[in-house]
């Protein structure tokens, strides 16, 4: 079974990481929150208060198939910021394990690099951090191992997208046929 790994910070963009959260556990694939900020509680972008399933630091991140970093601000710098998950993200890349970021937070990889060459899409306001990138209006973008997502608006396709990857496309058919997503 595919374990992924959903990154939270402050300031977090709640329906991006929330609907991802949702979506994957719908679809039977182990998903854990982690908090980057040192404690469990963490504060969403707007006022909404969730508690992440482990600390980073706590965290086993070794059998983990994807990572996922949500948007909004500015829970997206505080993503950029926390050396550990730097650090994770680069190791992912370079065993070109699957990564997702959504809104602002593909910035973050557009600065370490990772996009060069690759389609990836953001919300507009960051498409010019999007370093090297192929920069396409798509809901949910997959290239190679990286998937990009625009923002709120697209949380259920991006969602829909990784479970695709992850459990097949019969079952991402399954869980939008079941939540009633028409888009």
């Amino acid at each position: 079974m595919s374990r992924v790994c959903v990154f939270l910070a402050d300031g977090f963009e709640e329906i991006e990481g929330l609907t991802v959260v949702d979506i994957l556990r719908r679809a039977g694939i182990e998903t854990e929150t982690v908090s980057v900020m040192g404690r469990k509680e963490i504060h969403g972008a707007h006022h909404i208060t969730v508690t992440a399933d482990s600390l980073f630091e706590e965290a086993d991140m070794s059998g983990a198939d994807m990572i996922v970093l949500p948007g909004g601000m500015p829970g997206t710098l505080n993503l950029k910021e926390h050396e550990g998950l730097r650090e994770l993200l680069i190791s992912f890349d370079k065993e070109q394990k699957h990564i997702a970021a959504i809104c602002a937070a593909p910035s973050i990889l557009g600065g370490l690099g990772m996009l060069e060459g690759r389609k990836a899409c953001s919300y507009p306001s960051f498409e010019d951090q999007l370093t090297g990138a192929q920069v396409v209006k798509e809901p949910a973008v997959t290239d190679g191992h990286i998937t990009t997502g625009r923002g709120m608006g697209t949380a259920i396709p991006f969602a829909l997208e990784l479970t695709a990857l992850l459990a097949g496309k019969e079952k991402a058919e399954e869980i939008r046929e079941a939540i009633v997503y028409e888009g």
